[in-house]
């Protein structure tokens, strides 16, 4: 075992390792401010301890980076310290690097917060420490007691009129992750040049403020919240009925997460009676023990695999399954062969997409003067359904619902009404109580829809059948390389150059028409990569290579994920569907060729990353 150093030889040693290349110039630094600085005086012992063993990859692992904003806030590994990780000091940071910026750009004394927490490992904790560190700072400061849906904190801050507010999360990640979202007064999370703002304040933080909890709530600093901001919230989701049609049987699965608080109390409140809890998983659990591998994400398939053994026994129509902190929905429906088929995300967006169309059809509203809107690598089957009504549609925003959440409040500026915003990782809202995406709402259209088409001896997959009749068959897929830490920083930004610089001239001997690169916001045509013309954009990591005009249409999408160290890859494909018998050798045409394109997309990727 290597003896403890004095700290003027670990701040020698990481120098060292830095010259050496054993580490990098950015874990030196982190790490070394860590060592140095006044504010982290209490984790220098631990740092010096893995200096002294020379754990250079462990050092790495927690000073890599400075953990950025990403498309769903601060998330990553917890650990004890360390500026990449989610620990005590970065989520103090994130909660002081949000007040004082909201301090420097307001120009009002009278600042509010509201707080909520999932039921992750330590997210009361650092729920609790948000709070307290944001009352330091002279807010007035709501808090959630005990865990919510990350919706229900977006309605408080609409509600309640605060200006920010934050939920400790990770969504979907494993046990072992943790995180920090942030929100503006509009209830959405934070958007340039705000997202900015904040973590340079979070960069420059030092002494950090504290005060007491039970005096902060003594005070009137802090306010627990109840139920009675609890009902108003399910209330105002319950009240987007559309429909009376009840006569369906679910299973609901809150996947030990909050779901209980908004999902199943949504469709209480709604009057569905016959919605069974998946008793196995309804207790909250940080670590999602009954979850298949512990990983509590809705899209995939394992999740619902002993789902559906329980709802098999009473042949359950509709199984919902919703992510830790219930901002998304999964869906798996019993078809009329008896067995389970899990719906995409753009399968549910598009059914509950062209449920609220017919909806406002039948009540004659003026459609031209309401807004479908969804991001870039969401399905076009959604643009269509609404195009075709004659909707307002808005289909080319960057991937993150905070982009859906601010052109919400875009076109209700220009006097239009909200009627759905959509992503394809299970992302849905509609109405005006919150600006971020809400599991809820979704399992409310897609129960009424589903009763509605029961009535006509339909299921949700015979109406997503007629949809592909009308609008034409449409099939997305993805598929992820995991990167992990700082070397796959390097692989991901390495393979995204060689996308944007020397792009293939086909995918699986498919030819590409043009890229659309949101990074430098321009359209390009291939294969000579020259640029065609500009692309108004948000500016953002993601490409998306298109196909010529034809028969068969297909388009494939890049981006580095804002929530995991992954490269994503998003494939779409398009097929006239005359009628519905020539339907399923549409599927089965079009699922050979994504399964071409997907393999030549994973043999290239892995090709530049080997180079």
């Amino acid at each position: 075992m290597s003896e403890r150093i004095s700290l003027e030889d670990s701040l020698s040693a990481l120098r060292n390792a830095a010259r050496e290349g054993t580490i990098s110039e950015s874990t030196c630094n982190n790490a070394t401010r860590w060592l140095s600085e006044a504010p982290f005086q209490r984790y220098q012992s631990g740092i010096i301890a893995l200096v002294s063993q020379k754990n250079w990859d462990e050092l790495t692992n927690l000073f890599w980076q400075v953990i950025p904003f990403g498309t769903g806030g601060r998330r990553g590994l917890m650990s004890g310290f360390g500026s990449a990780t989610i620990n005590e000091r970065t989520i103090a940071e994130s909660a002081h690097g949000l007040a004082t910026y909201l301090k420097q750009v307001s120009s009002s004394d009278d600042l509010s917060a509201a707080i909520a927490h999932d039921t992750r490992n330590r997210s009361p904790e650092f729920a609790k420490l948000t709070a307290t560190t944001l009352a330091a700072h002279g807010l007035k400061v709501y808090f959630f007691t005990t865990h919510r849906s990350t919706p229900a904190l977006s309605f408080a801050v609409r509600h309640l009129g605060c200006d920010v507010g934050a939920v400790i999360s990770a969504s979907h990640n494993p046990p072992s992750d943790n995180g920090f979202k942030a929100y503006w007064s509009h209830g959405g999370q934070v958007l340039p040049p705000h997202d900015s703002g904040i973590i340079d304040c979070v960069y420059q933080a030092g002494e950090i403020p504290v005060t007491d909890y039970q005096e902060a709530v003594s005070a009137g600093q802090i306010v627990e919240l109840g139920d009675d901001i609890d009902s108003t919230y399910v209330k105002s989701v319950a009240a987007l009925s559309l429909s009376s049609a009840r006569d369906i049987s679910g299973l609901f699965s809150p996947l030990h997460g909050v779901g209980t608080t908004n999902v199943y109390r949504v469709l209480e409140e709604a009057g569905f009676d016959n919605i069974a809890m998946d008793e196995e998983r309804s207790q909250p659990d940080g670590n999602f023990t009954n979850v298949p591998d512990q990983l509590p994400n809705p899209e995939r398939p394992e999740v619902f695999a002993p789902l559906e053994q329980i709802a098999a026994k009473s042949e359950t129509a509709v199984i919902l399954a919703s992510d830790p902190d219930s901002d998304r929905i999964g869906v798996s429906v019993r078809g009329a062969d008896g067995n389970y088929q899990i719906l995409t995300g753009n399968q549910v967006g598009s059914l509950i997409t062209d449920y609220a169309i017919r909806k406002q059809q039948q009540k004659n509203s003026d459609l031209s003067q309401q807004v479908v809107i969804e991001t870039v690598v969401t399905s076009q089957l959604i643009a269509k359904i609404a195009s075709a009504a004659g909707a307002d549609v808005v289909s080319d925003l960057p991937v993150g619902f905070k982009y859906i959440g601010q052109t919400v409040d875009a076109k209700q500026n220009e006097g239009k009404t909200f009627l759905i915003g959509a992503e394809e990782s299970l992302g849905y809202l509609a109405g005006d109580y919150a600006r971020d995406k809400d599991a809820s709402i979704a399992a409310l259209w897609l129960m009424e829809l589903a009763a509605e088409l029961k009535q006509e001896g339909k299921t949700l997959l015979d109406q997503l059948d007629s949809l592909y009749v009308t609008h034409g068959y449409h099939q997305e897929g993805q598929f992820s390389k995991v990167c992990q830490g700082e070397s796959g920083q390097t692989k991901i930004e390495k393979i995204l150059k060689a996308f944007r610089e020397t792009p293939p001239e086909d995918i699986g001997g498919l030819s590409l028409n043009q890229v659309l690169d949101y990074s430098k916001q321009e359209i390009r045509e291939l294969p000579s990569n020259r640029m065609r013309s500009k692309l108004d954009v948000p500016k953002v990591a993601l490409l998306m290579f298109e196909s010529p005009p034809g028969p068969f249409r297909y388009q494939f999408a890049i981006r580095p994920s804002g929530t995991e160290p992954k490269l994503k890859f998003y494939l779409f494909a398009q097929m006239d569907c005359p009628s519905v018998e020539e339907l399923p050798e549409i599927k089965s045409r079009t699922a050979t060729l994504m399964q071409q394109i997907r393999t030549s997309l994973d043999e290239w990727s892995t090709a530049v990353e080997e180079s």
